[in-house]
């Protein structure tokens, strides 16, 4: 069910529901930031609070409030959402704690939740265990803390799930514009997505930030990012935290592979939504998108007045997913116009100091630099502390940064290598101006990179995690059958069930032939597979020393370019999470593996293939043939569709290896668990 937030986040009258010092705060930022409308205490007892006349009773007000602040316990916060929903109110902030956050230590918690639910009916909450919002646009604060934010006209919004992450944001001094933070609590009825919808509603706000702890209801993420889309917005998200749940397997490779958070950063990359890890990134990002929107590639530029810096900006660049073009005809013309014929021309550029204090000719330069083939061009200017030093001299710089905005239209930065080093003053200066102003270079060339990555085509909708169960080991020859009735090729394999079975049915078969043990998952540990062997006497011989009292005689297939692991773990958190990655004993050996969840496009197999580091032996290593690719994407798909088709039931699937030929892909070994 949605619900509409709009009265809640841009209210005209608030109803603060409470007596403790958190309901005087929330007043009190109220009326510091200018809110213009109405504000309403509710206490049974008290005649006054923070100057304002206080009705004993939720009955008693006016009006249906548009927004409210609930700061009592627990019991009596579900009797007040009762009767504000009842009285058609807009929505609350629950502050109160003991809810379904705390059923690990009081079992009531997850009863008091579902009664505070069916209170609220179709009036929108935020939490419980929730500190509320800052509006700064509105000048409404459901606020019970201090803050370090201001008024604007517009604005990046954040939405976070720690009321302590949101507190260290409003404090920050790098100039970022914010127009709202939110704290979700433990989103009881209204989720982060849903908030993020709600606030990308509003036309003032430039971009979305999320601090994901967890994701939830995975349709509304995927709601949100095609709304997003539509409105030509753009998300970031800071997502933290390891899933354990992730992991709900170690039997194979790709449970391993896939664990920790691979769900999470194939979630983001499905919808599209760019992720940073660190808090820095996140708001310098914001910043970037707040000023100058998605970039349209990667390719930047830096300009200084240092050796030192340019050659920091290029060591920076080269451990990043940015590219430093080389200066064109035109871009080295004008330069050379400029700067004279003293100056190594080069991108990252170093100006030297000829030209400073000459605003004129600090301009050309810099708007020399700015091309169309630059998605950014950022100036590094460093700013001496104001306390001990004079900060007039660089007064020209930001003057030169401003004209060269708007004589070329182009997306310009000033970057100071230190974070320290940008003033908030100048920051709002040069953000009113049109000019991005970084604070810290290492933030400033991740910021360009992650917005400069493109949205995917909206997808298919996710193949949602199915119940957990307590799964079976299927038989390997059974795993196999199932697949190929999808599409999946295997070699020609028999199953028997004594040592002299096995030499006849190696004899059938054909040799060379391979021998496996069934019902071990780690066969190679074991002792239980061994290869290319040439006789029936070989064959008994194995059998006899393996731990095992059935056994696969399998075609020994020749000719492979390379091996490739091909898993699907279902993840509780994200969904069916598909791996690729270096097959057989290079799987641990070499750490290369690729992520996306099913269902799959094109796009995404081919991605994931070609990030690969062992890709290029699928295209032909130094003169070695190509893998059949066509082939290898056959039963990639035919994993899929086996796993589209079958879910309930199923926790994971793993072919290890997959032996890419010329012109064949088969599937040596099958690995599934499910409870059928």
């Amino acid at each position: 069910m949605t619900h509409d937030l709009s009265r809640l986040f841009r209210p005209e009258t608030i109803a603060v529901i409470g007596g403790g010092a958190w309901c005087r705060l929330v007043i009190e930022q109220c009326r510091k930031m200018g809110f213009q409308g109405d504000i309403w205490p509710v206490h049974p007892k008290a005649e006054e609070m923070a100057g304002l006349p206080v009705y004993a009773h939720i009955e008693d007000l006016p009006a249906a409030p548009d927004a409210s602040f609930i700061g009592v316990n627990r019991f009596v916060t579900v009797e007040a959402v009762r009767l504000l929903s009842e009285r058609g109110a807009g929505g609350a902030v629950c502050f109160a704690s003991g809810f379904l956050e705390a059923q690990a230590e009081d079992a009531e918690g997850a009863d008091l939740q579902q009664q505070l639910l069916t209170a609220a009916g179709d009036m929108p909450i935020l939490g419980p265990n929730c500190y509320g919002f800052v509006n700064y646009l509105d000048g409404a604060l459901l606020w019970p803390d201090q803050h370090g934010g201001h008024r604007t006209d517009k604005g990046v919004a954040l939405v976070t799930q720690s009321s302590n992450i949101a507190i260290n944001l409003t404090m920050q001094s790098r100039g970022l514009p914010v127009a709202y933070v939110v704290t979700a609590g433990n989103q009881a009825q209204s989720g982060m997505a849903a908030i993020g919808e709600a606030l990308l509603a509003d036309d003032r706000v430039t971009a979305l930030g999320l601090h994901i702890e967890g994701f939830g209801d995975l349709r509304a993420f995927e709601a949100l990012a095609v709304r997003a889309r539509e409105l030509g917005k753009s998300i970031v998200a800071l997502k933290v935290g390891r899933s354990a749940e992730a992991r709900a397997a170690t039997v194979s490779h790709t449970a391993s592979l896939a664990g920790g958070d691979a769900g999470a950063e194939a979630l983001l990359a499905r919808l599209g939504i760019p992720r940073v890890d660190d808090l820095p990134t996140f708001l310098e990002t914001l910043k970037l998108l707040h000023v100058v929107g998605r970039l349209p590639s990667h390719r930047i530029a830096t300009i200084s007045c240092s050796g030192g810096e340019a050659s920091l900006a290029a060591d920076t660049g080269h451990m990043r997913d940015v590219e430093f073009p080389a200066l064109n005809d035109r871009q080295k013309t004008d330069l050379r116009a400029a700067l004279g014929p003293m100056v190594a021309l080069a991108n990252p550029l170093d100006y030297h100091t000829y030209i400073w204090r000459d605003t004129d000719a600090m301009t050309r330069a810099f708007s020399a630099m700015v091309d169309p083939q630059l998605a950014m061009t950022m100036l590094i200017v460093d700013f001496p502390r104001a306390d001990r030093c004079d900060p007039d001299d660089w007064e020209c710089t930001i003057q030169s940064a401003i004209r060269t905005r708007q004589d070329t239209g182009g997306n310009l930065a000033m970057v100071a290598s230190l974070p320290e080093l940008m003033p908030e003053a100048v920051a709002d200066r040069l953000i009113g101006a049109g000019v991005v102003p970084f604070s810290g270079l290492t933030e400033a060339i991740s910021a360009c990179a992650v917005a400069s990555q493109q949205p995917p085509p909206n997808p298919e909708p996710l193949l949602l995690p199915t119940p957990t169960i307590d799964p079976d080991l299927i038989p390997e020859a059974e795993a196999k059958k199932r697949l190929a009735w999808h599409g999946l090729r295997t070699p020609n394999f028999r199953r028997v069930t004594s040592p002299g079975a096995a030499r006849a049915a190696a004899a059938d078969i054909g040799f060379p032939v391979v021998l496996k043990g069934e019902g071990v998952a780690h066969k190679t540990e074991a002792g239980a597979v061994a290869l290319n062997l040439m006789s029936g006497q070989a064959v008994r011989d194995a059998a006899d020393a393996m731990p095992a009292d059935s056994f696969l005689i399998e075609e020994m297939v020749t000719g492979a370019v390379a091996e490739v692991l091909i898993g699907v773990v279902k993840d509780p958190a994200h969904g069916f999470v598909m791996t690729l990655a270096a097959g057989g004993t290079l799987t641990e050996l070499m750490d290369d593996s690729a992520s996306f969840l099913l269902p799959a496009s094109d796009l995404d197999i081919d991605t994931a293939l070609n990030s690969l580091r062992m890709s290029r032996l699928l295209d032909g290593y130094r003169g070695a043939p190509a893998a059949d690719r066509p082939a290898i994407l056959r039963a990639i798909r035919a994993v899929e569709a086996y796993v589209l088709a079958n879910a309930q039931g199923l926790e994971e699937i793993e072919i290890n290896p997959l032996l890419c030929t010329p012109t064949d892909a088969v599937a040596a070994d099958a690995l599934m668990r499910r409870k059928d």
